[in-house]
């Protein structure tokens, strides 16, 4: 979906044409793991962060093309709504002072598009969802000018057969209500890590990223708040599931393959499994004629693009052309601060490796269902939710975090030879965090059972102290 298209209305000789082209490389991609044609030049990581432009009110300010035009970088790029951008970085080897290197171009990134922001009289804030949104700023008017999005919109609701997307979150309150087009899916912005690994590790690491999903929702929880309702801890995850709430083929669009979901199992013997899955059973939704070799995988690329797992297998390229694997770990809210989002980044791959590489394979232990059951869990209550762990014994999350799971990252980014220092650092950032039960949600929660209600005073508070620096446990409320 990162890629612009030629056109926004499709024939039906266009959606054929794309499904003999997915079909063709669906089958090569096949071939390249048979053969073992994949990049081995592993680990490598990788962020993108999703972010909001707000006005002196705090409220969503439909800039982006402004913004982009000022930054003119190729890794500034925008977001479904004119009011978000997604910043990325160049990828890092996964050693050494890789999450350092990761901090300082983040940060140079993100102060070079605050300062852009600025001259447009504007403001970047990075949080889950923004409080102060409406359901009115979630208009086509405020609809990013590319047209993918605009074929996203209409391919969305001819699957839907025209129906209204049908919003229903019960949380510490209930949300419901009804929304005529995909825009309620930019209300949702994240931190996308990537994890680039060997073919032969894949399916390890494919299924460590979502047995680890809980308890990094948990732990990096930032989006309590949708249209003045506390919701979910993480409402991002219920949000964006229903925003483009489509399903499978014929009687299984109302079924429970859904495009946007945990996934419906472990990976087996290969994350082919996962692209297999993408063909046989999700339509296309935008059928782009390409006049690329099918070893460029465009139509296998920008389909898996449209079909949005939590923890979802990508097909890429290195420098030299050798095409590479990689887990994009999606779970993650967007914010508090830079250096949370590291930190959030530092668990993320520490915990995953230390699981992939263990002598007891993870995913014989713990059921998908439960890893799912979980995953919902967490997203819902946060920092006090209960999961089930590997041993099978349920346990509180905010224990199971420090008693068992950081360390295990820990251990994790010692194995990848991660400089001790940046270890310390990050993954104190995250015991604290946890320690004092002060995620992203509970400060924005706190902040609301001190001052009231007031969803702009709200984004102003925490505006206000993201532009200090400090970790979110540090913050006042």
């Amino acid at each position: 979906m990162g890629d612009e298209i030629s056109q926004s209305h499709f024939r039906a000789s266009d959606f054929k044409a794309f499904e003999q082209g997915l079909a063709t490389e669906t089958a090569l991609l096949g071939e390249w793991f048979r053969a073992g044609a994949f990049s081995t030049r592993v680990p490598v990581c990788g962020l993108e962060l999703e972010s909001w432009l707000i006005d002196a009110q705090a409220l969503p300010a439909a800039h982006n093309a402004a913004l982009l035009a000022a930054v003119d970088d190729p890794l500034v790029v925008p977001e479904l709504a004119r009011f978000n951008v997604e910043l990325n970085v160049e990828p890092q080897p996964l050693r050494g002072d890789a999450l350092g290197r990761l901090q300082g171009d983040l940060q140079a990134i993100w102060d070079r598009c605050q300062a852009a922001a600025a001259d447009l009289s504007t403001r970047l804030v990075m949080i889950g969802i923004l409080p102060s949104v409406s359901q009115s700023h979630l208009s086509l008017q405020n609809m990013s000018e590319l047209k993918r999005y605009r074929a996203l919109n209409e391919q969305v609701l001819r699957l839907r057969e025209g129906h209204p997307l049908m919003l229903e979150i019960h949380g510490r309150e209930h949300l419901n209500l009804l929304h005529r087009d995909v825009m309620l899916e930019s209300a949702a912005t994240s931190l996308q890590l990537h994890l680039k690994v060997a073919p032969a590790d894949a399916v390890r690491y494919y299924n460590a990223a979502q047995i680890v999903s809980a308890p990094l929702v948990a732990a990096a929880a930032n989006s309590p708040y949708l249209f003045g309702r506390d919701l979910w801890d993480e409402t991002r995850i219920p949000l964006f599931e229903q925003a483009v709430a489509i399903g499978g083929f014929a009687a299984a669009q109302r079924g429970p393959l859904r495009r946007v979901s945990f996934g419906t199992g472990y990976a087996k013997d290969s994350v082919l499994e996962c692209f297999i899955e993408n063909q046989q059973h999700f339509p296309v939704l935008l059928p782009m004629a390409f006049d690329d070799p099918p070893e460029a995988m465009s139509h296998l690329r920008l389909h898996n693009g449209t079909i949005w797992r939590w923890n979802r297998p990508l097909v890429g390229y290195d420098a030299d052309g050798t095409p590479h694997l990689r887990i994009e770990h999606r779970v993650l809210p967007a914010g508090p601060t830079v250096v949370d989002c590291i930190a959030n980044a530092a668990f993320f791959y520490g915990l995953v490796h230390a699981l992939a590489v263990r002598e007891a394979v993870a995913e014989y232990q713990l059921p998908f269902a439960a890893a799912r059951d979980n995953f919902y869990a967490a997203a819902r209550d946060g920092l006090d939710a209960q999961i089930t762990w590997l041993d099978g014994r349920r346990l509180p999350v905010q224990g199971l975090l420090l008693d068992q799971l950081i360390p295990l990252a820990r251990h994790g980014l010692e194995l990848l030879e991660i400089d001790a220092g940046a270890r310390e650092r990050y993954l104190g950032i995250i015991k604290r965090r946890v320690r004092n039960a002060c995620s992203g949600s509970n400060w924005q929660r706190a902040w609301v059972a001190r001052h009231g209600g007031d969803m702009q005073a709200l984004t102003e508070a925490y505006y206000e102290r993201q532009q200090v620096g400090e970790p979110v446990h540090d913050w006042n409320s």
